[in-house]
């Protein structure tokens, strides 16, 4: 009877974790998701993660004000993102060369400014139990137990659909993001549209980064995001574009990452070298997979991904 409760609290921790630890994917995903649903891919996310990681620490141990803290990370990587976006937009760089350029500049760009906040403490977000809906068996302890950026998710995710799908601009986004040369025959404004998409993709990708250092860890470390970003991206694929499904598929990841420590807290005799890379393998599997359904019908990939825009006579 005990080893049961011991498997069911084990099973609850595991899940528990893997929807803290998909969080931070959550945000950078469904912002990945709204660049490239404009048409612009942004390899960016890396390094817009730590930035926002990064900076928002820093407000965090200097003002200990959360939601300024947040936003600082969300305008940081935003700010990052609008580099990219007028590179590819304005100056007619290539989309994956840039993109790679932001996570280089926002990798090292945030060891430098943050190498001084190495091992400083910081009181960071804590729990936030929701009151009835935490003491729903099995459920509860899974979904109703942690802190408010986890919640916002969930719900930030609603929003994203919403945005793409039933409204004037998550129309213009996908337009531009299908036919951009048919967009702006109907007098959208391409540049503008993806500048937009792409400022959003960042502010979500510098949330998720601020997640991962006030929240999650509630400490700063040098590339502490550790491949997420790249993972992220690789979700938007596994999702086939589809803000909803980032976050099981954000889930599920997070399931990957999580699995690890506890798996050796219960002595299961596994390689920790080949448990550690088992996410980031499946991440490479589902990249695989997923170049082979660019060609299906329906699978939501933009037509118009990773190609330059520019209205004739500029």
């Amino acid at each position: 009877m005990s080893e049961s409760l011991d498997i069911g609290s084990l099973i609850v921790a595991v899940l528990s974790g893997a929807v803290l630890r998909g969080t931070p994917l959550t945000y950078a995903a469904l912002g990945e998701c709204i660049s490239e649903k404009s048409g612009i891919l942004n390899l960016g996310v890396e390094g817009m993660m730590l930035i926002g990681a990064v900076c928002a620490y820093i407000t965090q141990s200097v003002t200990d004000f959360t939601l300024i803290a947040i936003i600082s990370g969300a305008l940081a990587a935003a700010l990052l993102s609008t580099i990219h976006a007028i590179l590819v937009l304005y100056c007619n760089a290539n989309q994956v060369v840039s993109g790679f350029a932001i996570t280089i500049l926002g990798t090292g760009l945030s060891g430098f400014i943050g190498r001084s906040y190495v091992g400083v403490k910081i009181n960071g977000m804590e729990d936030i139990p929701i009151p009835l809906l935490k003491n729903i068996p099995f459920i509860g302890p899974i979904l109703f137990e942690h802190d408010a950026l986890v919640y916002l998710s969930l719900l930030m995710a609603i929003i994203v659909w919403l945005l793409l799908y039933r409204t004037r601009l998550g129309l213009n986004i996908r337009a531009v993001g299908e036919a951009p040369a048919s967009a702006y025959a109907h007098g959208i404004n391409v540049e503008k549209t993806r500048l937009i998409a792409v400022f959003m993709g960042g502010i979500l990708a510098g949330v998720g980064g601020a997640h991962l250092s006030i929240a999650y860890t509630h400490i700063w470390a040098e590339q502490m995001t550790a491949g997420q970003g790249w993972i992220a991206i690789g979700l938007v694929i596994v999702a086939r574009w589809h803000p909803l499904a980032c976050v099981f598929v954000a889930w599920l990841f997070g399931f990957l990452l999580v699995l690890h420590p506890h798996m050796q807290a219960i002595g299961f005799m596994v390689s920790s070298y080949l448990m550690a890379m088992l996410p980031y393998f499946f991440a490479v599997l589902a990249l695989v997979l997923g170049t082979f359904a660019y060609p299906s019908v329906g699978n939501g990939m933009p037509a118009a991904l990773l190609r330059n825009f520019k209205p004739e006579g500029r």
